[in-house]
């Protein structure tokens, strides 16, 4: 392994205090990476080069971590383009779900797929994730809506992150949607525990995740659900307020679970609740984008003390995008915050969330995930949208992408 060594930078260190707008800039700075790691960074980076270091002038480019998308459903099978014209035509989310489309549509692709064509497509998909800057990913099952296929999916998720250069963290959203094929009392007792128990057999510590909306998981279901997984020593992650507030929100903040991810409906009040909370409030732009112009209040949260994710929530329905630089984008426009905030949200707070404690940020020890932008100032990733703001990606170390 070659070392890297990055000169007249503009470094984005995400390392100085916990401010919500403090990521730690560092104009005309050297960072030094060698064997994965970051060696160091400022005026003791020439120092300390090793013979042979490879050297690379950013030109005052902005070198920052890498992103880190926090909630993905990366792994599917099939496509909804049939769907979108029905959209196109004025069916809503809501109807098409409950008309038996929507998630169900891809449970039924994924079923029919094998665990290999599964974790070929999620491999494709994560390295065009990879050339957009993005090193860490958290990938959902929920498709499957059955103990085998949820299985399949989480088995599909691991095969396709052992050839991936970067770093995939699953979770079990076994809670996703309801199968309209089986009786809906049955179908739950089945998630509970025949599914959940194969997920901790296969599975330990994995975190579970559900839907709880108008025709998903009702709000006493999915408190089931997470009583029980948390008696297994899972941690939980919820699905909340896309449409309708149905006091999950509430029972999140109450009983420490990792986030809340939504939030588009969630009132002043009970977003206040959340910031006051230690559960992550994740914000999701790109599907008030795509589905129906709505968006979380990112600027009242932040306000309130609120820990602050925001992620593409990449899929085949809500969010068919795998791109950071348009969640920043839209963050930007939508959620009320700045672009400095919006950054902070995908890189340091989300590895606070996945807990990933060696990455997020640029300091000595901790592992060299890191991209070069095209832009001198990170203000840029606000301001535009569309195409591919990053010229180079470095993955524990190593150059993975270099258009520099």
């Amino acid at each position: 392994m070659t070392a890297t060594l990055i000169t007249n930078a503009r470094v984005l260190t995400l390392d100085g205090s916990n401010a919500a707008s403090d990521l730690g800039a560092v104009d005309h700075a050297d960072v030094l990476i060698d064997d994965g790691s970051i060696r160091a960074v400022g005026p003791t980076a020439k120092a300390n080069a090793p013979a042979g270091v490879k050297t690379l002038d950013a030109a005052g480019r902005v070198l920052m971590p890498a992103f880190i998308d926090a909630h993905t459903h990366t792994c599917w099978a099939g496509d909804r383009l049939d769907e979108w014209e029905r959209k196109q035509a004025g069916a809503t989310y809501l109807e098409i779900l409950q008309s038996g489309g929507g998630i169900m549509s891809t449970v039924r692709a994924v079923r029919r797929a094998s665990q290999s064509e599964l974790a070929e497509s999620l491999l494709d998909r994560l390295n065009h994730m990879l050339r957009e800057g993005t090193t860490a990913v958290e990938i959902k099952s929920g498709y499957g809506l059955s103990t085998e296929a949820e299985l399949k999916m989480l088995r599909a998720i691991a095969e396709a992150a052992s050839h991936w250069p970067g770093h995939v963290i699953p979770t079990a959203c076994i809670g996703h949607a309801i199968d309209p094929d089986t009786d809906r009392d049955t179908f739950i007792d089945t998630t509970i525990h025949e599914t959940l128990d194969a997920v901790h057999a296969d599975f330990p510590g994995i975190a579970i995740d559900a839907y709880c909306e108008t025709g998903a998981w009702t709000f006493d279901e999915t408190v089931r659900l997470f009583e029980r997984a948390r008696s297994l020593d899972h941690p939980v992650r919820i699905h909340s307020d896309q449409f309708n507030e149905l006091g999950m929100t509430r029972w999140a903040a109450e009983h420490h679970a990792l986030s809340v991810d939504h939030l588009e409906a969630t009132s002043s009040d009970e977003l206040t609740r959340l910031a006051d909370s230690d559960t992550f409030g994740v914000m999701l732009p790109c599907s008030g984008f795509h589905v129906d112009g709505r968006f979380a209040d990112g600027r009242s949260f932040l306000d309130a003390g609120g820990r602050l994710v925001i992620a593409t929530n990449c899929n085949p329905g809500s969010a068919p995008t795998s791109s950071m630089p348009f969640a920043i984008a839209l963050a930007v426009r939508h959620l009320g915050i700045t672009a400095a905030e919006a950054i902070l949200a995908c890189t340091r707070n989300a590895a606070d969330l996945l807990g990933l404690a060696d990455r997020g940020r640029i300091a000595i020890g901790l592992r060299a995930d890191l991209i070069l932008l095209r832009h001198a100032d990170e203000r840029q990733l606000g301001y535009e949208f569309g195409g591919n703001p990053v010229d180079a990606v470095w993955c524990a170390g190593e150059p993975v992408v270099t258009q520099a």
